[in-house]
């Protein structure tokens, strides 16, 4: 094995997904509520967020899908809006962080599979831009300096549970199916890359499953359970 990727919520960093869904929406709600009715913003993001997670076209950014479907729910201009989402992500989003609780296993594993060599990505579904999934990285007490690729909407051109997100980042860090395990506590997003001969370790901590039929990961267990299996992991050699 070479590489490992670590989906980030509920997994690197503990999460109540309707608690921060929630959060997340009266916080941006109250930004854009001079420019959209905040009775419509979830609809309207939740209908682009669904366009972009189904667009496989392979020239268009996950940034760039979501906003072209964006813009024909809205009667203002993007131009007028991308200024205000940007400031959002980059300074107001950071007010979530207080319903987030950091688990220290996730900073000593990391540390573990970097004193082994290993490269290490977060794979993280791409929904988001790099300012909120930078402060998401550190809010679970780890360094974005310590992946070879973080997986924003900026970067990809796919979405979980699509498998060309996973061929997405094979092609960027230059590694092989069978070289790689993915660590994820959603059975359909995550343990999805089984299909491509992906070694797969599901969190059960804060475990989804909807009742995914035909995916089995290969290893499943506690945070806890992921550390102790990293020690028993050999050194890798750095060429």
């Amino acid at each position: 094995m070479k590489a490992v990727l670590f989906d980030l919520d509920g997994t690197l960093l503990p999460l109540d997904m309707e608690e921060f869904t929630q959060a997340y929406f009266a916080q941006l709600a109250t930004k854009l509520s001079s420019h959209i009715n905040p009775k419509d913003l979830p609809g309207f993001v939740w209908a682009s967020t669904k366009y972009m997670i189904s667009n496989l076209e392979s020239n268009k950014t996950n940034e760039e899908a979501f906003f072209e479907d964006f813009a024909t729910r809205i009667d203002n201009k993007l131009e007028e809006l991308h200024p205000i989402f940007e400031e959002f992500y980059k300074e107001d989003f950071k007010n979530l962080r207080s319903v987030v609780k950091p688990n220290i296993l996730s900073k000593e594993i990391i540390n573990e599979l970097k004193r082994k060599n290993y490269d290490l990505v977060v794979a993280t579904n791409p929904l988001f831009p790099k300012e909120a999934i930078h402060h998401r990285i550190q809010w679970a007490g780890l360094d974005i300096n310590d992946f070879k690729l973080i997986t924003t909407y900026e970067n990809m051109h796919f979405c979980k549970p699509n498998l060309e997100y996973y061929e997405e980042i094979l092609k960027k860090i230059g590694h092989e199916s069978k070289d790689i395990m993915m660590v994820g506590n959603d059975m359909e997003e995550d343990i999805i890359a089984s299909k491509l001969g992906i070694k797969t370790f599901l969190i059960e901590d804060y475990i989804i499953d909807r009742e995914t039929e035909g995916l089995k990961p290969d290893y499943r267990g506690s945070m806890e359970d992921l550390y102790n299996h990293v020690k028993e992991l050999p050194l890798r050699s750095e060429s």
